[in-house]
C-alpha cells in the first residue's frame, strides 16, 4: 500500500507510525510545508487516559512522550477586580504539558526510524499529489487545501467565536493549570496558563470583543500588546515576560477561535484526519488528544476492512461519533467564558466550581447559585444524579438541533 500524508502535525505522523507498524512494507510519504523544527504553538495539554492509549499503540514513542512532559494535579484560580484579589486552589485529575516542538521531534524521530519518509519544506499542492497513492490524508489543518477543494462534496462548515484570543508563552513555569481572571475598565480579561517543560509555559489569553478594543489591543503592535498585557497579568507573571510570535510571520497575534465540522470525512481516497476533519475550543483542552485518536482509529479501520471505502467509511462513523459529546462540551466551554459577568462575582470556590462544571448543557439554563447547590446535592443524591444524566443529553440534543436549524 502506498500512503501520502499531506501535514505533518502530530495527527499524521503518529498515524504514519501505526501504519508501519502494521505493515512494515506500507510506502508512506508525510509531506510538511514548514522546515523541519519551526511549528509554533509553545505547549500541548493532554490527560492520563491518552497516555494509556499511546502505550497500547506504540510503547516505544509513549515512553518518550511521557519522558517529556510535565504533570500537574492542582487547578488555581485568581480572580482580581480591583475590590478582591483572591486565589483558590483544588485538586483534580493528573494532566500533563510537553512542547510542542518536543512532540513533533519525538514522532518525528520515531516514524523516520520505522522507515517512514518525512519531506519537510514542501508544500504539497492538491494538484501535484503521485497519482499512485492509494491513501492521500489529508493532515494540513484547518485551512486543508485538499478540504478546501471539495468543501462541497465534505460539507464543511466553519462557525467563529466571539471573543478574541491571543496564545502565547512565558518564561515562568507554572506549577498547576492556571486561571487568572483580570477586571479592566471596559471589562474582563483572563489567561490560562500550564506548563509544558523547564523551559516555560503556554499562556492563552482571552477577552471579549468590546473589552479587546477597549483596551486598544486591536490597534496595538505585537511589542505595544505584550507589554499591556504584562502590565495587567503582572500579579501572575511574577517579573517574567510573554512571548509572542516571531516577527514577520505574517499572521495575526489576535484570533478568534473557528470551529470546523464536516458531514462527510473522505472522497474516493481521500481522507480527513485531526483539525482538518474537526476543531473544538482550546479551552477543554483536547485538541492534539483528538487528533492522536483520529489516527488511532483510521489505523484500526485500515487494518479491520478489506476494502478502502469500507475502511474509511468506518473510520468516520466511529469518529463522528466519539466526538459528539466533546463536540458538545466544547460549545458550552466556550459559551460559559463569552458570559463570563454570569459567574465571576460568585465566592471564588463557588466560581471555580462552576468553571468546572462549565461543558454542562443545564448550567446556561439554572441560576448559577441554584446550580451549585444542586451540584453539590447530586453528589449525594443517586435519584438527581439520574436526574442530571437524563436530562443534560436532552438538553444538548436540543440545542444541536437549533444549531443546525436552516436560519
Amino acid at each position: 500500500m502506498k500512503v501520502v500524508c499531506v501535514g505533518g502535525g502530530p495527527a499524521g505522523l503518529y498515524l504514519s507510525i501505526l501504519l508501519k507498524r502494521q505493515d512494515p512494507s506500507t510506502e508512506i510519504t508525510v509531506y510538511e510545508r514548514n522546515p523541519e523544527g519551526s511549528t509554533y504553538g509553545w505547549g500541548v495539554t493532554y490527560w492520563r487516559g491518552l497516555l494509556d492509549k499511546l502505550r497500547a499503540h506504540d510503547p516505544e514513542s509513549a515512553r518518550a512522550v511521557e519522558e517529556h512532559s510535565v504533570r500537574w494535579s492542582d487547578g488555581v484560580a485568581h480572580v482580581r477586580d480591583g475590590a478582591r484579589n483572591l486565589t483558590t486552589r483544588h485538586h483534580g485529575d493528573e494532566g500533563f504539558g510537553i512542547g510542542r516542538h518536543r512532540l513533533l521531534k519525538i514522532l518525528a524521530a520515531r516514524a523516520r526510524d520505522l522507515g517512514v519518509r518525512l519531506e519537510f519544506a514542501h508544500e504539497m499542492a492538491p494538484g501535484a499529489l503521485p497519482g499512485d497513492a492509494d491513501l492521500v490524508v489529508a493532515g494540513d489543518g484547518l485551512h486543508s487545501g485538499l478540504r478546501t477543494r471539495d468543501a462541497d462534496h465534505f460539507g464543511t462548515d466553519v462557525t467563529a467565536g466571539r471573543n478574541h484570543y491571543a496564545w502565547l508563552g512565558t518564561t515562568k513555569v507554572f506549577d498547576a493549570f492556571t486561571f487568572s481572571f483580570v477586571e479592566t475598565d471596559h471589562g474582563w480579561i483572563w489567561c490560562y496558563a500550564y506548563g509544558y517543560g523547564a523551559e516555560g509555559s503556554t499562556c492563552v489569553i482571552e477577552c471579549a470583543p468590546e473589552t479587546w478594543a477597549g483596551l486598544g489591543l486591536d490597534r496595538a503592535d505585537e511589542a505595544e500588546g505584550l507589554d499591556l498585557l504584562e502590565q495587567l497579568f503582572a500579579d501572575l507573571l511574577d517579573g517574567h515576560r510573554l512571548i509572542g510570535r516571531s516577527a514577520g510571520d505574517g499572521r495575526p497575534q489576535w484570533l478568534t477561535f473557528r470551529t470546523l465540522t464536516n458531514q462527510r470525512w473522505y472522497r474516493d481516497n481521500v481522507v480527513l484526519l485531526g483539525d482538518a476533519a474537526h476543531t473544538t475550543h482550546y479551552s477543554i483542552g483536547a485538541g492534539t488528544t483528538l487528533a492522536l485518536e483520529d489516527a488511532m482509529a483510521l489505523a484500526g479501520a485500515l487494518r479491520g476492512h478489506a476494502s478502502l471505502p469500507g475502511a474509511l467509511a468506518a473510520y468516520e462513523q466511529e469518529r463522528k461519533s466519539a466526538l459528539l459529546s466533546i463536540q458538545s462540551a466544547a460549545r458550552y466551554s466556550a459559551q460559559w467564558y463569552e458570559h463570563l459577568p454570569r459567574y465571576i462575582h460568585l465566592p471564588p470556590h463557588r466560581m471555580f466550581a462552576l468553571l468546572g462544571q462549565r461543558h454542562s448543557p443545564l448550567l446556561p439554563h439554572v441560576p448559577p447559585h441554584l446550580y451549585y447547590g444542586l451540584d453539590k446535592a447530586v453528589g449525594r443524591l443517586k435519584a438527581l444524579r439520574r436526574l442530571k444524566r437524563w436530562l443534560g443529553p436532552k438538553i444538548a440534543r436540543a440545542a444541536h438541533a437549533r444549531a443546525l436549524a436552516p436560519r
